[in-house]
């Protein structure tokens, strides 16, 4: 999940739950930053801007050499519903379909490989509808629901509300709800290989694992803006990448963390919204870089150092914001132009812009 909820007001500015965050640690930074500025105190302000840099694992926003437009996917589908404004996707291998999240009209819609939609399930309590997980072992479909600060898709009265839902996965009928911290913006989701979902909260900087019918705080404070996650293959482990920090493996036991080295060359890691693993390689649709892109990066064997990176789509006049992807089988399907960029902080359609229906392309990896 990104636009407003991930703008630099959310990032930088957050309302924050531990006094020992990293969140906490930034905003104090950027506040001092300020004030240097304001105060003409030059010398001072560039010792706390290279602090912040360092907090932020000197994660680089721009590339460089991106002007020119790439593209080795292709379009399967478009979505027919310009105001869906698709947000995440997974396939369901039985019925030979996607489920994809709607953020505007608060539901998920099942879409066939020849572009049939149909609704499969609503927001139970009405709001937006985000990340989604399809767990086919239990016939289950996990989802959240959030109810975005100051959006108007949601009822004021809710702001601050988020919640993980699980829908049967035939029948689309709920069988659970479970209501996450106040101030909470549970955005994204990945299933532990048994298939207990791991939600991010892009907001205030948690990440969580459904334990029975609670939350369970799995982090110790070090992400900013965590985003989807990818499970690690050894099953004990989860990249989660933070939309200003970069990419962190975290250890689901202990809750410590290591930050994927990429050092040499530099690779820009990130502003990753969403974040898949695939036979050594992680996905990356990147809507937090300019331009925005998605990307393959390679990983060595012991899985703690990107090598190399492949550009599957960059700059293109289609793309648009890229949002959330699902790998099946080679091929690696991902949401383009999703909508948000025609959205301003309230969620309403910028007076010069209009919704187009989203598409859904397909690369497939060599």
């Amino acid at each position: 999940m990104r636009s407003y909820v991930f703008s630099a007001v959310i990032v930088f500015a957050a309302l924050f739950q531990s006094p020992e965050s990293v969140q906490q640690q930034f905003e104090q930074l950027r506040q001092e930053a300020d004030t240097q500025r304001k105060s003409g105190d030059l010398r001072g302000r560039l010792q706390t801007v290279l602090k912040m840099e360092k907090l932020l694992n000197e994660a680089p926003d721009a590339i460089a050499e991106n002007k020119m437009p790439i593209s080795h996917a292709e379009a399967v589908l478009t979505l027919v519903d310009p105001n869906i404004l698709a947000e995440d996707i997974d396939y369901d291998s039985h019925s030979n379909a996607f489920l994809i999240t709607s953020v505007l009209e608060k539901k998920i819609i099942r879409v066939t490989m020849e572009g049939k939609a149909t609704d499969f399930a609503q927001s139970p309590s009405h709001w937006p509808m985000l990340a989604i997980k399809i767990d086919a072992n239990h016939n289950l479909v996990w989802a959240t629901e959030v109810a975005m600060d100051g959006f108007s898709a949601a009822p004021k009265s809710d702001w601050g509300r988020s919640a993980v839902v699980c829908f049967d996965l035939k029948t689309g009928t709920l069988r659970q709800r479970i209501e996450a911290p106040a101030k909470s913006a549970l955005g994204d989701m990945v299933l532990t290989g048994p298939g207990s979902p791991i939600v991010s909260d892009g907001g205030g900087g948690g990440v969580y694992r459904v334990s029975g019918d609670r939350l369970e705080r799995i982090d110790a404070g070090d992400f900013i803006s965590p985003q989807t996650s990818a499970m690690h293959p050894d099953g004990s482990h989860v990249f989660v990448p933070d939309y200003a920090r970069g990419i962190g493996i975290l250890d689901l036991a202990s809750k410590k963390i290591v930050w994927l080295d990429q050092s040499v060359p530099k690779f820009a890691i990130n502003g990753i919204d969403g974040l898949y693993f695939d036979h050594g390689f992680l996905i990356a649709t990147q809507n937090g870089t300019s331009p925005e892109r998605v990307a393959r990066f390679k990983l060595d064997s012991t899985m703690t150092q990107i090598v190399s990176e492949e550009i599957i789509e960059r700059a293109t006049p289609t793309l648009g914001d890229p949002t959330h992807g699902v790998v099946v089988g080679d091929s690696f399907y991902y949401i383009a132009n999703s909508g948000w960029n025609s959205l301003d902080d309230a969620g309403n359609v910028k007076a010069d812009s209009k919704l187009t229906p989203a598409r859904i392309m397909r690369y497939r990896h060599p």
